[in-house]
Protein backbone atom coordinates (compact mmCIF):
# COMPACT_ATOMS: atom_id res chain seq x y z
CA UNK A 1 0.00 0.00 0.00
CA UNK A 2 0.97 3.57 -0.76
CA UNK A 3 -0.05 6.14 1.43
CA UNK A 4 0.34 9.86 0.49
CA UNK A 5 1.35 12.62 2.96
CA UNK A 6 0.75 16.06 2.09
CA UNK A 7 3.01 18.35 3.74
CA UNK A 8 4.30 21.98 3.82
CA UNK A 9 7.75 22.46 2.27
CA UNK A 10 9.86 23.97 5.21
CA UNK A 11 12.23 22.43 7.16
CA UNK A 12 10.52 21.87 10.06
CA UNK A 13 7.30 20.71 8.54
CA UNK A 14 9.04 18.15 6.93
CA UNK A 15 10.83 16.98 9.69
CA UNK A 16 7.54 17.05 11.71
CA UNK A 17 6.08 15.01 8.98
CA UNK A 18 9.07 12.31 8.47
CA UNK A 19 8.09 11.55 12.67
CA UNK A 20 4.68 10.94 11.77
CA UNK A 21 6.05 8.36 8.95
CA UNK A 22 8.54 6.97 10.89
CA UNK A 23 5.67 6.14 13.71
CA UNK A 24 3.37 4.56 10.52
CA UNK A 25 6.10 2.49 9.43
CA UNK A 26 7.22 1.04 12.43
CA UNK A 27 3.26 -0.04 12.79
CA UNK A 28 3.29 -1.49 8.87
CA UNK A 29 6.89 -2.03 7.61
CA UNK A 30 4.56 -3.09 4.15
CA UNK A 31 3.41 0.52 3.72
CA UNK A 32 5.57 2.48 1.42
CA UNK A 33 5.32 6.39 2.31
CA UNK A 34 5.51 9.23 -0.31
CA UNK A 35 5.71 13.14 0.74
CA UNK A 36 4.03 15.56 -1.61
CA UNK A 37 5.26 19.07 -1.02
CA UNK A 38 2.70 22.18 -0.91
CA UNK A 39 3.60 25.93 -0.59
CA UNK A 40 0.75 27.19 1.44
CA UNK A 41 -0.40 31.07 1.14
CA UNK A 42 1.10 31.70 4.81
CA UNK A 43 4.17 30.89 3.52
CA UNK A 44 3.99 33.19 0.43
CA UNK A 45 2.86 35.87 2.17
CA UNK A 46 5.54 37.05 4.25
CA UNK A 47 5.14 40.87 4.61
CA UNK A 48 2.27 41.02 6.72
CA UNK A 49 1.52 39.72 9.81
CA UNK A 50 -1.22 36.63 9.71
CA UNK A 51 -3.84 37.74 11.27
CA UNK A 52 -3.98 40.21 8.32
CA UNK A 53 -3.60 37.67 5.73
CA UNK A 54 -6.66 34.86 6.81
CA UNK A 55 -5.30 33.69 10.26
CA UNK A 56 -4.49 29.60 10.95
CA UNK A 57 -5.97 28.87 7.91
CA UNK A 58 -3.45 30.32 5.53
CA UNK A 59 -1.36 27.35 6.29
CA UNK A 60 -3.99 24.71 5.23
CA UNK A 61 -6.21 25.62 3.35
CA UNK A 62 -4.21 24.07 -0.48
CA UNK A 63 -3.02 20.85 1.71
CA UNK A 64 -7.02 20.50 2.88
CA UNK A 65 -8.10 20.97 -1.02
CA UNK A 66 -5.53 18.11 -1.55
CA UNK A 67 -7.11 15.89 0.79
CA UNK A 68 -10.99 16.31 -0.49
CA UNK A 69 -9.80 15.94 -3.99
CA UNK A 70 -7.94 12.65 -2.97
CA UNK A 71 -4.53 13.87 -3.95
CA UNK A 72 -3.05 12.99 -0.70
CA UNK A 73 -4.18 10.38 1.81
CA UNK A 74 -2.70 11.83 5.15
CA UNK A 75 -1.95 15.80 6.06
CA UNK A 76 0.82 16.71 8.83
CA UNK A 77 0.10 19.52 10.45
CA UNK A 78 1.67 21.12 13.45
CA UNK A 79 -1.88 21.25 15.36
CA UNK A 80 -1.75 25.34 16.64
CA UNK A 81 -2.06 26.53 13.49
CA UNK A 82 -5.56 24.61 12.63
CA UNK A 83 -8.23 26.18 12.16
CA UNK A 84 -11.50 25.66 14.35
CA UNK A 85 -13.34 24.45 11.36
CA UNK A 86 -12.04 22.10 9.38
CA UNK A 87 -12.99 21.31 5.75
CA UNK A 88 -16.01 19.23 5.27
CA UNK A 89 -15.84 15.47 5.38
CA UNK A 90 -12.11 15.75 7.04
CA UNK A 91 -11.45 14.66 10.59
CA UNK A 92 -8.11 14.83 12.56
CA UNK A 93 -7.11 11.18 13.08
CA UNK A 94 -4.21 11.09 15.38
CA UNK A 95 -1.25 13.08 17.02
CA UNK A 96 2.09 12.65 18.16
CA UNK A 97 3.37 12.20 21.60
CA UNK A 98 3.36 16.08 22.22
CA UNK A 99 7.25 17.73 22.62
CA UNK A 100 8.33 20.48 24.54
CA UNK A 101 5.15 23.25 24.90
CA UNK A 102 7.31 26.07 25.87
CA UNK A 103 7.71 29.10 24.24
CA UNK A 104 10.97 30.69 24.98
CA UNK A 105 12.97 33.87 24.85
CA UNK A 106 15.96 34.42 22.63
CA UNK A 107 18.80 36.51 22.93
CA UNK A 108 21.75 37.70 21.93
CA UNK A 109 24.49 35.69 24.09
CA UNK A 110 25.01 37.78 27.60
CA UNK A 111 22.21 39.38 26.75
CA UNK A 112 19.47 39.75 30.18
CA UNK A 113 16.67 41.72 30.45
CA UNK A 114 15.08 43.04 33.68
CA UNK A 115 11.06 43.73 33.66
CA UNK A 116 12.48 47.47 34.05
CA UNK A 117 14.32 47.12 30.55
CA UNK A 118 13.42 48.75 27.23
CA UNK A 119 14.44 46.41 24.60
CA UNK A 120 12.59 45.06 20.80
CA UNK A 121 11.35 41.83 20.54
CA UNK A 122 10.86 40.23 17.00
CA UNK A 123 6.99 38.39 17.58
CA UNK A 124 3.66 38.62 15.69
CA UNK A 125 1.62 36.76 17.73
CA UNK A 126 -0.65 38.55 19.93
CA UNK A 127 -0.58 36.27 22.56
CA UNK A 128 2.91 36.37 22.91
CA UNK A 129 3.21 40.04 22.90
CA UNK A 130 0.32 39.69 25.86
CA UNK A 131 2.38 37.32 27.76
CA UNK A 132 5.48 39.65 27.30
CA UNK A 133 4.14 42.85 28.38
CA UNK A 134 3.32 41.34 31.88
CA UNK A 135 6.97 40.17 32.64
CA UNK A 136 8.52 43.14 30.49
CA UNK A 137 6.02 46.09 30.94
CA UNK A 138 8.50 48.50 28.92
CA UNK A 139 9.28 45.96 26.15
CA UNK A 140 8.51 47.03 22.21
CA UNK A 141 7.73 44.50 19.31
CA UNK A 142 8.17 44.31 16.00
CA UNK A 143 6.70 41.85 13.43
CA UNK A 144 8.58 39.10 12.56
CA UNK A 145 7.71 36.40 9.68
CA UNK A 146 10.23 33.37 8.44
CA UNK A 147 11.20 29.93 9.37
CA UNK A 148 13.25 29.57 12.20
CA UNK A 149 16.50 29.88 10.83
CA UNK A 150 16.11 33.41 9.02
CA UNK A 151 14.47 34.37 12.26
CA UNK A 152 17.68 33.87 14.14
CA UNK A 153 19.40 35.34 11.57
CA UNK A 154 17.86 38.38 12.00
CA UNK A 155 18.12 38.41 16.34
CA UNK A 156 22.00 37.50 15.03
CA UNK A 157 21.92 40.71 12.50
CA UNK A 158 20.53 43.24 15.09
CA UNK A 159 17.47 43.92 13.65
CA UNK A 160 15.90 42.52 16.83
CA UNK A 161 16.92 42.80 20.66
CA UNK A 162 14.55 39.00 21.27
CA UNK A 163 12.80 36.98 19.50
CA UNK A 164 10.61 34.54 20.58
CA UNK A 165 10.51 30.76 19.19
CA UNK A 166 8.82 27.47 20.00
CA UNK A 167 11.15 25.19 21.87
CA UNK A 168 9.67 22.26 20.09
CA UNK A 169 10.26 23.72 16.65
CA UNK A 170 14.25 24.27 17.33
CA UNK A 171 14.54 20.86 18.97
CA UNK A 172 12.81 18.86 16.28
CA UNK A 173 14.98 20.76 14.01
CA UNK A 174 18.51 19.68 15.77
CA UNK A 175 19.33 23.63 16.49
CA UNK A 176 21.90 24.27 18.82
CA UNK A 177 21.01 27.68 20.46
CA UNK A 178 24.51 27.47 22.24
CA UNK A 179 24.98 30.86 21.04
CA UNK A 180 22.54 32.21 22.21
CA UNK A 181 20.63 33.15 25.51
CA UNK A 182 17.56 31.49 26.19
CA UNK A 183 14.47 31.71 29.01
CA UNK A 184 12.08 29.05 28.72
CA UNK A 185 8.82 29.79 30.05
CA UNK A 186 6.85 27.44 32.03
CA UNK A 187 3.18 27.76 31.41
CA UNK A 188 2.35 29.15 35.12
CA UNK A 189 3.84 31.85 33.52
CA UNK A 190 3.44 32.16 30.04
CA UNK A 191 0.51 30.05 28.47
CA UNK A 192 1.39 28.35 25.41
CA UNK A 193 -0.63 28.82 22.50
CA UNK A 194 -3.70 25.80 21.91
CA UNK A 195 -2.06 22.28 21.54
CA UNK A 196 1.31 23.79 20.66
CA UNK A 197 3.89 21.44 20.46
CA UNK A 198 1.29 18.87 19.08
CA UNK A 199 2.11 17.25 15.70
CA UNK A 200 -1.41 16.22 14.11
CA UNK A 201 -2.68 14.26 10.63
CA UNK A 202 -6.00 15.09 8.96
CA UNK A 203 -7.74 12.46 7.07
CA UNK A 204 -10.83 12.14 5.10
CA UNK A 205 -13.40 10.63 7.45
CA UNK A 206 -13.70 6.88 6.92
CA UNK A 207 -11.11 6.27 5.15
CA UNK A 208 -8.62 3.64 4.90
CA UNK A 209 -5.56 5.91 5.91
CA UNK A 210 -7.79 7.15 8.82
CA UNK A 211 -7.62 4.17 10.23
CA UNK A 212 -4.03 4.09 10.10
CA UNK A 213 -3.04 6.69 11.79
CA UNK A 214 -5.46 6.41 14.59
CA UNK A 215 -3.92 3.39 15.29
CA UNK A 216 -0.77 4.91 16.16
CA UNK A 217 -2.25 7.96 17.74
CA UNK A 218 -0.92 9.21 21.26
CA UNK A 219 -3.92 8.76 23.49
CA UNK A 220 -3.05 11.11 26.38
CA UNK A 221 -2.21 13.69 24.05
CA UNK A 222 -5.06 13.16 21.63
CA UNK A 223 -7.28 13.52 25.02
CA UNK A 224 -5.26 17.02 25.90
CA UNK A 225 -5.48 18.25 22.11
CA UNK A 226 -9.25 17.62 22.35
CA UNK A 227 -9.69 19.83 24.93
CA UNK A 228 -7.18 22.74 24.05
CA UNK A 229 -9.03 22.98 20.91
CA UNK A 230 -12.43 23.05 22.79
CA UNK A 231 -10.78 26.32 24.43
CA UNK A 232 -10.54 27.75 21.05
CA UNK A 233 -13.85 26.84 19.89
CA UNK A 234 -15.77 27.78 22.63
CA UNK A 235 -13.46 31.04 22.80
CA UNK A 236 -13.60 31.62 19.08
CA UNK A 237 -10.40 32.26 19.10
CA UNK A 238 -7.40 32.44 15.82
CA UNK A 239 -4.79 34.36 15.11
CA UNK A 240 -6.39 37.39 16.31
CA UNK A 241 -7.63 36.75 19.70
CA UNK A 242 -4.84 35.96 21.63
CA UNK A 243 -5.95 32.93 24.12
CA UNK A 244 -3.74 30.67 25.47
CA UNK A 245 -4.60 26.55 27.03
CA UNK A 246 -1.95 23.98 28.32
CA UNK A 247 -3.50 20.50 29.38
CA UNK A 248 -1.96 17.51 30.51
CA UNK A 249 -3.19 13.80 32.10
CA UNK A 250 -1.94 13.22 35.46
CA UNK A 251 -3.42 10.63 37.87
CA UNK A 252 -6.47 9.77 35.19
CA UNK A 253 -7.28 13.50 35.53
CA UNK A 254 -7.35 16.38 32.68
CA UNK A 255 -5.74 19.18 34.32
CA UNK A 256 -6.18 22.35 31.97
CA UNK A 257 -5.28 25.65 32.44
CA UNK A 258 -6.67 28.64 30.05
CA UNK A 259 -6.48 32.25 29.36
CA UNK A 260 -8.43 34.54 27.34
CA UNK A 261 -8.39 37.56 25.30
CA UNK A 262 -7.88 39.90 28.38
CA UNK A 263 -4.99 37.82 30.06
CA UNK A 264 -7.56 36.11 32.65
CA UNK A 265 -6.88 32.70 33.49
CA UNK A 266 -8.09 30.31 35.12
CA UNK A 267 -7.31 26.62 36.09
CA UNK A 268 -9.08 23.34 37.02
CA UNK A 269 -9.59 19.65 36.48
CA UNK A 270 -11.79 17.09 35.37
CA UNK A 271 -12.00 13.45 34.25
CA UNK A 272 -10.75 13.83 30.77
CA UNK A 273 -14.46 12.80 29.37
CA UNK A 274 -15.94 15.97 31.44
CA UNK A 275 -13.27 17.96 28.96
CA UNK A 276 -16.34 20.30 27.51
CA UNK A 277 -18.15 21.26 30.92
CA UNK A 278 -14.69 21.62 32.33
CA UNK A 279 -14.03 24.07 29.09
CA UNK A 280 -17.36 26.11 30.20
CA UNK A 281 -17.01 26.21 33.85
CA UNK A 282 -13.40 27.94 33.54
CA UNK A 283 -14.89 30.44 31.05
CA UNK A 284 -17.89 31.49 33.57
CA UNK A 285 -14.72 32.02 35.72
CA UNK A 286 -12.77 34.67 33.73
Amino acid sequence: MTLKIGTRQSRLALAQTEMFAAALRQEYPEINIEFVGFTTRGDRILDRPLDSIGGKGVFVEEIEQALKNGDIDVAVHSAKDLPVQLGDGLEISGVLPRGDYRDMLVMRKGSEFSPADRFTVGTGSLRRRMNLAKLYPHAEFADIRGNVDTRLRKLSDGEYDAIVLAAAGTERLGLSLAEFTVRKFEYTEFLPAPCQAIIAAECSSGSRAADLVRSVSHRETMLCFNAERGVTAALGADCTVPVGAYSEISDGMLRLTLSDRNGNTAQGECPPEKGTELIKELISQL
